[in-house]
């Protein structure tokens, strides 16, 4: 049986590891580097890094913290954020990240997720899927969750499994940052819809919640950011609570 995966996620603003609530109010979370090392030491299983300025100036910088996240951690690594291309996919991956994550860009030029899958394997493309409920119904928002697209969840999801993406990360941006818990009504319906692995994003704040997230939602991977940065969950103690639970996770660090 496939073991859970849990994820730490770090958004990056100008080299440094930052958290909010819906990407508002920004507090400092760390070194990229000295984060990744921790966390591989933690027991994660893989991170995510997003680079949420995403700016051509910070660009250089990002692929600078790859090579050296790279020197200090042996689980896989994922990158997002300003990757527009498949020449940024390349430089992203040869700076030595496993997999890339597109959002905005793969909403514009959806090709990309195929030219993508087609030049480094449909296991290197992870397409990040930002949801907000409005008048009901579940919508795609780009631009870091700003603007509102003719996209519902589902339908974007399963085109992007079509199109050859390898895993989809799905963020309710209605509980970024919350704690509240994640939108496990959500994820089970786009776990129910795709066969690719759905990782949740968004509102992870106890225990409880990655094993309902798990239990309810179908999920096989979780990720999470502020609650492992200010260290209130640790990582081995939210495998060893799921294990209990009888989810199968990596205990062994």
């Amino acid at each position: 049986m496939l073991k859970v995966r849990i994820i730490p996620c770090l958004d990056v603003d100008a080299g440094r590891v930052v958290k909010g609530i819906n990407f508002l109010n920004l507090i400092d979370a760390g070194d990229p580097v000295e984060c990744a090392q921790r966390y591989c030491e933690a027991g994660a299983d893989e991170l995510v890094f997003l680079d949420i300025t995403a700016s051509s100036d910070q660009r250089t910088t990002m692929i600078q913290t790859i090579r050296e996240v790279g020197k200090v951690t042996f689980i896989p690594f994922t990158v997002g954020g300003g990757i527009r291309t498949v020449n940024d996919m390349e430089q992203i991956l040869q700076a030595g990240s496993d997999k890339v994550s597109i959002n905005t860009a793969a909403v514009k030029n959806p090709q990309l997720i195929a030219e993508g899958a087609k030049n480094f394997g449909t296991q290197c493309i992870v397409v990040a899927v930002d949801a907000k409920q409005v008048a009901g119904k579940d919508k795609v928002f780009i631009y870091g969750g700003r603007n509102e697209t003719d996209l519902e969840v589902i339908d974007w999801c399963k085109q992007c499994e079509d199109l050859g993406a390898g895993e989809i990360l799905l963020t309710s941006w209605d509980r970024d940052g919350t704690k509240s818990g994640f939108d496990c009504e959500l994820l089970k319906k786009v776990s129910d819809h795709v066969k690719i692995p759905v990782i949740a994003s968004g509102g992870g704040g106890t225990k409880e919640h990655f094993v309902d997230a798990v239990k309810k939602g179908g999920i096989k991977a979780l990720l999470a950011a502020s609650i492992f940065h200010f260290g209130e969950i640790e990582i081995m103690d939210l495998k060893k609570h799921m294990a209990e639970q009888g989810i199968p996770v990596r205990l062994d660090i």
